[in-house]
């Protein structure tokens, strides 16, 4: 049987904190800052946790059974 890989999309956006949650990244603070407030900015750097309702199809992708 041939081994499985993990989606090398998902093991560049996800990692595993030391309790077993998936830490990410958020969302739109990756271009058009210009138009961004520094609050925005600031409050979209802080590290978030996969949703519960993602966090099944995360933990597929990663290969976390």
């Amino acid at each position: 049987m041939p081994k499985v890989k993990t989606n090398s999309g998902a093991k560049k956006r996800f990692t595993l904190t030391g309790s077993g949650k998936i830490r990410r990244k958020h969302a739109y603070k990756s271009h058009i800052l210009t138009k961004k407030t520094k609050k925005q900015k600031r409050n979209l750097t802080h590290m978030g946790l996969v949703n519960e309702a993602n966090l099944k199809s995360v933990k597929e992708m990663l290969l976390l059974r």
